[in-house]
């Protein structure tokens, strides 16, 4: 589960000196939850100096001691895609991170990367199951349809816009537009719990305001978003950029509200009574419910679906869950199986906003 505020670091040197301790007490002054290391570029380790030290493993051990997540960042290409997911699994488990960040920009918007975003994914689910990761990519899926998004995002937890206002000072806007088209499958194919990262930096005659910062923070707060990123660390801890850093401080984050404890419960309850009105009236209006063969969209569309499940492919059948993976902030992943009646399984997600369920994701894997 990744809640609340955090800062992409990319060269730990220029980061409070490069000394773990300060990099770790500066973050927890901060009001942080999390960092996230660079770890690898294509199919090499990063975050070594010039005598192969590892920099980042006594950072990532000094912000774990303060009770900080880890998580680390990999620029990808897609030309060995394999390679990059095996250097990724290896520096991840050396590391002991909580999460791992995709990077994927324009590389992976060539012809046939779907192909390659494909193995890399599998590659990567093969070797770290259980970990948390996310696909960090363009703010605006829809001027970047060419990017295999469904094939990334299928098996990620979290997407992780970079939601960099370049040449403008309007991070609110852009962000309410962003989770609206992270929100959308038909543009990204499964929608995730959003987790943006915002612009904390300077490029050319442009640079991010203390005030953008602030807005772009107090916006994701008021846009019930588990947790915010700034990008980055290194930009805003040099000379004349500490206001970036001190508006990122002074926004304090609330303390995340967990996912309604029961809703797998009374889902397989629903089930189990055959109700489909009962199980309607845990989604919320729009819903999302997808499936390898299509993407149904409100309730009508959902009635249909399950009043085919509960009467047609598994009537009188019971069913029963169990937590697959570690919950996240506003979703839950987990397995159910049916028992007596028609043998159906599968493997689902559920994003939920305000207690209800706003996307679905089911993939059976017995009696399809």
């Amino acid at each position: 589960m990744l809640t609340g505020k955090g800062w992409f670091i990319w060269q730990i040197p220029r980061c409070a000196g490069g000394e773990p301790a300060a990099i770790a007490a500066r973050a927890v002054e901060a009001g942080c939850t999390h960092v996230l290391l660079k770890i690898a570029e294509r199919t090499h380790a990063f975050g070594f100096d010039r005598l192969g030290r590892d920099l980042a493993a006594p950072v990532a051990a000094a912000l774990r001691a303060r009770g900080l997540a880890v998580w680390g960042w990999h620029y990808v290409y897609g030309d060995n895609p394999v390679g990059e997911a095996t250097a990724a699994v290896q520096r991840v488990q050396q590391l002991g991170l909580d999460g791992y960040v995709i990077d994927a920009e324009q590389e992976y918007k060539h012809p046939g990367k779907a192909v390659s975003a494909r193995m890399f994914m599998n590659t990567l689910r093969q070797g770290l199951p259980q970990t948390q990761i996310a696909l960090s990519s363009y703010r605006f899926p829809a001027y970047h349809q060419q990017l295999p998004w469904s094939v990334f995002l299928e098996q990620c937890d979290y997407a992780m816009p970079q939601v960099y206002w370049e040449g403008a000072h309007n991070p609110a806007q852009q962000l309410e537009r962003c989770a609206g088209e992270y929100a959308n499958p038909r543009l990204v194919g499964t929608p995730r719990p959003v987790i943006p990262t915002g612009a904390a930096y300077g490029t050319g005659q442009w640079r991010a305001t203390a005030g953008d910062v602030r807005q772009f923070l107090q916006k994701a707060i008021a846009l019930n978003l588990p947790a915010a990123n700034l990008y980055s660390w290194d930009f805003a801890d040099q000379p004349g950029q500490a206001d970036l850093w001190e508006a990122a401080a002074s926004v304090a984050w609330p303390t995340a509200a967990a996912p309604q404890p029961d809703i797998l419960a009374r889902w397989a309850a629903a089930l189990t009574a055959g109700d489909v009105e009962a199980v309607l009236a845990l989604y919320a209006p729009d819903a999302a419910h997808i499936t390898p063969a299509r993407t149904r969209v409100g309730l009508a569309a959902l009635r249909d679906w399950y009043t085919d499940l509960l009467h047609g492919r598994a009537p009188g059948a019971a069913f029963a869950v169990e937590e697959a993976g570690r919950p996240g902030a506003g979703f839950r992943r987990f397995a159910w199986h049916t028992q007596g009646g028609a043998a159906l399984a599968g493997e689902d997600i559920l994003g939920l906003r305000d207690g209800r369920i706003a996307y679905h994701t089911t993939s059976l894997t017995a009696g399809a």
